[in-house]
């Protein structure tokens, strides 16, 4: 099940971001991780639209979406390959004709995720605070 998550999911919200973030982006250093999961806690999350996919009273899964663009998507790793991002992307797309996502180039299971997905590549930059490069993504919905 889908809904929008409410303030005593934060934890579990968390908790999902630690274990899924550590697996995708083994290549971040502590240091940044600390700041963004700080972040994460204090301004991403309640400065976003957070919905979470809830399986037997467990969440396993979120998106958090500023306006059309993917801020955050996450599912514990030992639910990838499930179809939980893809219900999670297929959800917010209803209110929204184009979706964007910035992905690091180096995290491959993103990348692979929303290539599946079918966002294709709009920008690249480099990223000042972790030093890896960025690729900009976007999908639009075909009626």
């Amino acid at each position: 099940m889908i809904r929008k998550h409410k303030e005593q999911d934060l934890e579990q919200i968390m908790n999902i971001w630690n274990d899924a973030s550590a697996l995708a982006h083994p290549f971040l250093t502590k240091e940044f991780v600390e700041k963004v999961a700080s972040d994460m806690r204090h301004l991403y999350i309640p400065g976003s639209q957070t919905w979470v996919f809830e399986q037997n009273n467990s969440i396993i899964g979120f998106i958090s979406m500023i306006e059309n663009e993917i801020g955050g998507l996450f599912v514990l790793p030992n639910n990838h390959s499930k179809g939980i991002g893809t219900k999670l992307v297929d959800f917010v797309s209803k209110e929204n004709n184009v979706l964007e996502v910035e992905v690091f180039e180096k995290n491959t299971i993103g990348r692979a995720f929303y290539n599946k997905y079918g966002f294709k590549q709009i920008k690249q930059y480099e990223h000042e605070e972790s030093g890896n490069t960025v690729l900009r993504l976007h999908t639009i919905k075909t009626l």
